[in-house]
C-alpha cells in the first residue's frame, strides 16, 4: 500500500518552537493528508513552553525532537514551509518538486523574555500556537496557491 500523503517540512531557525508546533498541528489536524516533518537551520532543543501550550490544546509534541535540516535533505518533500524570516533567508535548496512557501510567525521565546510572569509568557506562545493552527488548517491548499508575497 502506497502512502499518498504530502510530505511537508516546517522549517525554522532552531526547530524548538514554531516549526515543532506546526508539525504537531499538521499531524493532529491533517494526518490523513500530510506527513509532517520539522527541522531547523540550527538545533536548539524542544521548547518546554511550546510543549505545554500544545498539550493545553490537546496535542502532544513531547515525543518530537529538534532536528537540523541536513538530517532530512534526502526526503522527497512536496512542500517546505519556512515559518520565520531567518529560515526563509537560509533555506537550503531542495531538489525535486518541493514547493517552498513562507509564513512568518512571531517568535514566542523572544516575546516571552519581557514577560513579568509565566502566564504572561505563555500568552505569546498560545497566540502563536493558534495562528499556526489556523495556517495548518489551510494546508495543503496553501501549497497549491504558492508563495505568499
Amino acid at each position: 500500500m502506497t502512502d499518498h500523503r504530502l510530505k511537508v517540512l516546517f522549517l525554522c531557525t532552531g526547530n524548538s518552537c514554531r516549526s515543532q508546533m506546526a508539525e504537531g498541528w499538521a499531524r493532529h489536524l491533517k494526518g490523513a493528508a500530510i506527513e509532517p516533518y520539522s527541522a531547523g537551520i540550527e538545533v536548539h532543543g524542544l521548547d518546554p513552553r511550546a510543549v505545554r501550550v500544545m498539550a493545553e490544546a490537546g496535542v502532544d509534541i513531547s515525543g518530537q525532537r529538534s532536528k537540523h535540516v541536513s538530517e532530512l535533505l534526502d526526503v522527497p518533500f512536496d512542500g517546505v514551509v519556512t515559518v520565520c524570516a531567518s529560515a526563509r533567508e537560509s533555506c537550503p535548496a531542495f531538489t525535486g518538486k518541493a514547493k517552498v512557501i513562507h509564513r512568518d510567525f512571531d517568535d514566542p521565546p523572544r516575546l516571552a523574555r519581557a514577560a513579568r510572569t509565566e502566564d504572561e509568557a505563555l500568552t505569546h506562545y498560545r497566540r502563536v500556537r493558534d495562528e499556526i493552527r489556523a495556517f495548518v488548517l489551510a494546508l495543503p491548499e496553501a501549497l497549491n496557491r504558492g508563495p505568499k508575497p
